[in-house]
């Protein structure tokens, strides 16, 4: 089965309608220009109310040690989310650092973006590529757009090699993506949203209903 996370979690109702419906992982993003960010102490909150039931993940946008030190000890997260334009090394360092498990997100567009992103999948560095759409030019986010990419593009992953699809999906689209890319998993925020930042529990329920049932045949 598909593994789903619902990132930008900012609520209690949000976070238990994710973990109902069968989450993996669920993102708490912490990235002052996002609608999705919260103050360290509420992240801290919801990971307390999820720790155990589902892995939490906490992204970041090119962090310095102090800040990933602080995100450490007062959250506590299962895995980091590398969101910015850290380079291997970087994330590479951080990995090892700080003992963390690290999903590195890459925005493509193309082919040879994909293979260019296969950098941060050499061992040690990354534990799980995270594909998403590359940010309209003049975007002053690095991610939550809402913007689908041409799947297709995926066919350059090697075989077998874990992943996460994000990019404008929602509950209507995720199914085919599943069907047409064979992700291993897959990554929401804006498809299950009333408005930036604001996660309606219907929705993730619908979404996480839609990727549980995506391979079954009729």
């Amino acid at each position: 089965m598909t593994d789903a996370k619902i990132c930008g979690i900012k609520t209690p109702e949000a976070l238990e309608a994710a973990i109902a419906g069968g989450a993996r992982l669920i993102g708490l993003v912490l990235y002052e220009k996002s609608p999705r960010n919260m103050p360290i102490d509420t992240a801290a909150a919801l990971a307390d109310m999820a720790r155990g039931r589902v892995s939490v993940v906490v992204l970041l946008v090119d962090p310095g040690d102090d800040r990933i030190s602080d995100v450490m000890h007062r959250v506590g997260p299962d895995l980091i989310q590398m969101h910015g334009d850290e380079s291997p090394e970087r994330v590479a360092a951080l990995r090892s650092t700080f003992s963390i498990r690290v999903i590195k997100e890459v925005g493509v567009r193309t082919e040879a973006d994909v293979k260019a992103a296969l950098a941060y999948a050499q061992p040690g560095i990354a534990d799980l590529l995270l594909f998403d759409a590359k940010p309209p030019n003049g975007a002053d986010m690095p991610g939550g757009h809402g913007i689908p990419f041409d799947w297709t593009i995926l066919s350059a992953v090697p075989v077998d090699m874990p992943y996460m699809l994000a990019g404008g999906l929602t509950p209507g689209n995720v199914r085919d993506a599943i069907l047409k890319t064979g992700a291993p998993a897959v990554d929401v925020s804006s498809g299950v949203e009333t408005s930036p930042g604001e996660k309606s529990p219907e929705l993730i329920q619908s979404f996480l209903q839609a990727v549980k049932t995506a391979k079954q045949t009729l």
